[in-house]
């Protein structure tokens, strides 16, 4: 739940109903949760205002008086980008999911609640929201913009104009914290699935007995808490597209089911009886060496050259240096923001700095840098001497 010493996660809960509020509220603190439970849209974002820390997750009603939980995704969306949402509903249809999973949910449960299955969810998206996966929570659509006008850039901006249009299924490769899912979704947009839901799948952040039911749904009795059944992620993303972050994680086994869903465009649910179909361009990332690993028998030979139809190459952040001071800008004016102060400015010798540190972490240490120096400089101005030791040695 949380490492000795720290706090249990958070989970602010919606729900009009008293009586299922409370039975909530007592399950996920009998599961070891902190939680905040309010009656409507208006009650979480008075809670939201009032919190001293902010919660880890928001388990929110689809039906709420006045503003429905649509619209208070929306709002969490824009104002809270990291915040994992789930949204509970009796009248879960796969046209509600489908627009949930487009708006930014984690994830959709139907009532009456599972209370299992509400747990394995919980701690899904807590794990999916962790700060070794903040890449996967944080780069998505209109969070921040693709920056770059370096060279190496430009082609991966050339790409996503050639590629985007098309119905190809691509393959975004590069070290973590380069922005893979921000190219993928700048290729969704840039196609005419443009107006279809954009879902997105973390591999690796998926338990691997799990994964088959995420991808491709389940039946009611298929596993022990498969209490009533639920679409996978390619039904909710048919007619759109589905982003299969760290695909180089798969199982062999899951790597011949996701194969079959590639060359025909079916696939069965766990425990399921028929075959189901779905419209769907796949986009593929992964931060491995794909063809090493097919050399190694790690990977299959027609799964790559299926997904490696368009790869883009995203370069690691020491090879773009001159990208530095816009996303240092970029950067420093949002957290600035977020945090009520105004923007600092970078003395000469503190950008050097920062354009000749080596950036193991690419655009995400960087990133967590400048957040960590708006939120305890003093002043206006950032001196070479706010920049940290590591930073300083490497640059």
């Amino acid at each position: 739940m949380s490492a000795p010493g720290q706090e249990s996660p958070l989970i602010l809960v919606v729900e009009d109903q008293a009586n299922h509020r409370k039975v909530i509220q007592g399950v996920l603190e009998g599961k070891g949760y902190r939680v905040v439970a309010v009656k409507d849209a208006p009650g979480a974002r008075a809670a939201l205002a009032a919190a001293k820390s902010p919660p880890s997750l928001v388990l929110t009603d689809l039906k709420l008086p006045g503003d429905d939980g649509l619209k208070l995704l929306k709002e969490l969306r824009q104002d809270r980008p990291g915040l994992p949402v789930i949204l509970m509903t009796a009248f879960g249809s796969i046209p509600s999911a489908v627009e949930a999973m487009r708006l930014g949910a984690h994830d959709f449960l139907a009532k009456p609640l599972d209370f299992e299955e509400l747990a394995r969810t919980i701690s899904k998206a807590l794990a999916a929201s962790s700060r070794e996966l903040r890449e996967w929570v944080m780069e998505t659509a209109g969070e921040r913009p693709l920056i770059g006008r370096s060279q190496a850039m430009e082609e991966v901006h050339r790409l996503i104009r050639k590629a985007g249009p098309s119905d190809a299924t691509v393959l975004v490769l590069g070290e973590t914290g380069t922005g893979k899912e921000l190219v993928a979704a700048e290729v969704h947009a840039a196609g005419p699935r443009r107006e279809g839901p954009f879902i997105k799948v973390h591999c690796g952040a998926i338990p691997e007995d799990l994964l088959e039911a995420e991808l491709f749904g389940h039946e009611k009795g298929a596993f022990t808490g498969a209490v009533r059944e639920k679409p996978g992620k390619f039904e909710l993303a048919d007619g759109g597209t589905i982003f299969l972050d760290e695909v180089g994680t798969m199982s062999p086994v899951m790597q011949v089911k996701l194969l079959r869903v590639l060359q025909s465009g079916e696939f069965d649910r766990v425990g399921g009886t028929r075959t189901l179909k779905a419209d769907v361009r796949v986009i593929a990332a992964t931060n491995q060496d794909l063809q090493k690993a097919v050399a190694e028998k790690l990977f299959r030979d027609d799964l790559y050259y299926r997904l490696n139809v368009i790869p883009i190459l995203i370069p690691p952040l020491r090879e773009r240096r001159e990208d530095i001071p816009d996303l240092a800008a970029f950067f420093l004016e949002r957290h600035a923001k977020k945090n009520g102060r105004p923007a600092p400015e970078v003395e000469p010798d503190a950008l050097r700095a920062l354009c000749s540190a080596r950036w193991e972490g690419n655009v995400r240490q960087l990133e967590n840098l400048l957040e960590r120096i708006v939120i305890l400089m003093e002043g206006e101005r950032i001196r070479r001497s706010d920049l940290p030791p590591e930073i300083l040695s490497a640059a």
